[in-house]
């Protein structure tokens, strides 16, 4: 049951509040705002947190070890730690202005998605996941680190530049997939 790609998933789900504890304004040396040192140690973390993600399914299916345990818990890790970054970089202010939007429109798909998955299940339908929302994750995961990365490089603006204009473009891929997501869905919907 807890096989290596379980426990880098879980190593995941218990990595997140390490990262809130890291970006929390206030909480190291009673500042607003996280000094650079702990923005470079949260982006160190949130890359290991990316590598885990990817090596846990490629151990699972090279090894042929997936398990229902994995399956489970792989989205859920996913999701929160997703959820996490949004929330704290909305809330310190990396994310502002309109481009909270572009973070909502990520996180409302990632909770109609995993709604419209768990009703699916119910009715034995699988709903695979494409090259798209590959994409998409692969911009989401960019945006987030590269904002984490601009709190730790405050004098290199364009690394800013670079994590907003990728979560526009995650953004616009979510809406792309979370509609073809959505399409399928409503086909089997009473």
């Amino acid at each position: 049951m807890l096989s290596l790609p379980n426990i880098l998933t879980l190593s995941r789900i218990f990595a997140v509040p390490i990262l809130l504890f890291l970006l929390w304004p206030g909480v190291v040396e009673g500042s607003h705002q996280p000094k650079p040192i702990d923005y470079a140690l949260a982006f160190g973390l949130y890359c290991l947190m990316g590598i885990t993600d990817y090596f846990d399914g490629y151990v699972a299916r090279s090894r042929g070890i997936v398990s229902r345990l994995g399956a489970f818990l792989d989205p859920i890790a996913d999701k929160i730690m997703i959820a996490a970054v949004i929330l704290l970089l909305v809330f310190t202010r990396d994310i502002s202005g309109y481009h909270v939007i572009a973070a909502l429109m990520i996180l409302l798909r990632e909770i109609i998605v995993s709604g419209l998955r768990e009703f699916l299940a119910t009715l034995q339908v699988s709903m695979p996941v494409t090259q798209l929302a590959k994409w998409k994750t692969t911009f989401q995961l960019l945006a987030f680190g590269a904002l984490i990365l601009a709190g730790a490089l405050p004098a290199m603006e364009w690394v800013k530049i670079v994590g907003l204009a990728s979560l526009w473009g995650a953004a616009v891929l979510t809406l792309i997939t979370g509609w073809d997501y959505l399409r399928v869905g409503l086909k089997h919907m009473d």
